[in-house]
């Protein structure tokens, strides 16, 4: 069946535009994309009514809690949530129960994922085994598996050596390496920010300057390995100038941040709600600026939802003892959609960063608007107002920091392979 979506506003973060016109699909790939009007076309015709159109979101650092844990998300109820969403591709995380360590649990992920849900899912592997810094896992044997990338996610490896070791080996064998730099000692137990405010609210806190360290280190053995690294969140702008020295220096190093780093900020813990605990914490409301300035520029490449589910009893707890993370693959793109309304990035540049760029880092065909690209899309309304109820979210764990909030942008349809996954 040929698609055509016509009176579009297409969206095409390769070349930084935004332009009324019609996207034709065929086999589950794009076959035309033209500014204006079609004539004459032959297949099913969509009117888009000059909604817009663009590539789906490639949602980098997506938590599924299977196996182990599947009563907080299981890969339908993630993949259902990830259609509603917009994410055509769901790059999943190895912090599970067990971890993923093995070719054996990595197969079972991805069979599961293949069963149940409607959406591309890419899994990562572990780096070291069951993520404890001590021994790496088969990097090659795990990327025959099919792993994408290897991280130990919020786990830091605090023994040099075997990171460096762990580096080494993913370079010869080209693999991506994704770290979360924090330094360990400093940022246990922190559940805010350093600062008059976290001081005041009795909260124990982090400085910001415990990324920055863990940055540097980073940086460091990157230059002395040669391996590809990203950073999974950069959140204070004392590291950002780290990064850009790396960058300019030639180094295979990129870097993202999560949504609610971008659009909350240290202020929203001030009654204490747990669903805005997050770790790294929310930081003050100039480094959220700064990341802010620093996606528009590029300095930060990607940007994600960094779902973490919890459960009601994990979060219903005094906010120091309760767990960090948040849900955010339904409310990742509306989120967004707050700094374009506020006239602080560009929609192609945001989409660059939330789908383009998670794309090419990862080396898949998706997150173009281009002839020959997969027909993953997503067409959406930016202005359509509503009001988030976490009771509506399809995602087994609920624990939004956007309840009751008010929001713009509305996802209409979801294409997967030219396939609709999901539709109002």
């Amino acid at each position: 069946m040929t698609l055509h979506f016509t009176n579009a506003t297409v969206v095409d973060p390769e070349t930084a535009r935004s332009f009324e016109g019609s996207v034709t699909v065929n086999e589950g790939c794009i076959t035309a994309v033209v500014e204006g009007g079609l004539t004459d076309p032959k297949g099913e015709v969509i009117d888009c009514r000059g909604k817009y159109l663009a590539p789906g979101l490639v949602d980098l650092g997506v938590k599924v809690c299977e196996p182990g844990e599947r009563h907080k998300e299981s890969y339908r109820s993630a993949g259902q949530a990830a259609a509603k969403g917009g994410v055509t591709t769901m790059i999943t995380r190895p912090d599970t129960d067990p971890a993923i360590d093995s070719p054996e649990t990595l197969e079972f992920v991805t069979r599961r994922a293949n069963d149940a849900a409607p959406v591309h899912v890419l899994p990562m592997a572990a780096l070291t085994k069951n993520r404890a810094g001590r021994e790496m896992t088969e990097i090659g044997f795990l990327m025959d598996a099919g792993a994408v990338a290897f991280t130990d996610c919020d786990h830091v490896i605090t023994d040099t050596k075997v990171f460096s070791r762990a580096l080494t080996y993913a370079r010869s064998l080209g693999a991506l390496v994704i770290a979360h730099p924090q330094e360990p000692i400093l940022s246990k137990g922190a559940a805010a920010t350093s600062g008059k405010f976290a001081s005041l609210r009795g909260l124990p806190a982090v400085s910001p300057m415990a990324e920055r360290m863990g940055l540097d280190r980073d940086i460091a053995l990157i230059e002395m390995t040669g391996a590809r690294y990203h950073a999974d969140q950069i959140t204070t702008a004392r590291a950002l100038p780290a990064l850009s020295r790396a960058k300019a220096n030639g180094l295979d190093i990129t870097a993202g941040i999560g949504i609610h780093h971008l659009t909350l900020n240290a202020l929203d813990v001030a009654n204490y709600r747990t669903f805005f605990k997050l770790k790294p914490p929310l930081r003050d409301e100039e480094d959220r600026i700064a990341m802010v300035n620093a996606v528009a520029s590029g300095v930060i490449d990607i940007v994600c939802s960094m779902h973490t589910p919890q459960d009601e009893e994990s979060k219903r707890l005094p906010f120091e003892e309760a767990a960090s993370g948040a849900v955010g693959l339904e409310t990742l793109l509306p989120a967004a959609l707050r700094l374009w309304h506020a006239e602080m990035i560009e929609l192609p540049v945001l989409w660059r960063a939330m789908s383009l760029n998670p794309a090419m880092r990862l080396g898949l065909p998706s997150g173009r608007m281009a002839v020959g690209a997969p027909a993953d899309l997503v067409l959406f309304d930016p202005h359509a107002p509503f009001v988030m109820d976490r009771a509506t979210l399809c995602s087994k764990s609920r624990n939004t920091p956007f309840d009751g909030v008010r929001m713009q942008g509305k996802i209409l349809s979801t294409y997967v392979a030219g396939n609709c996954v999901y539709t109002v």
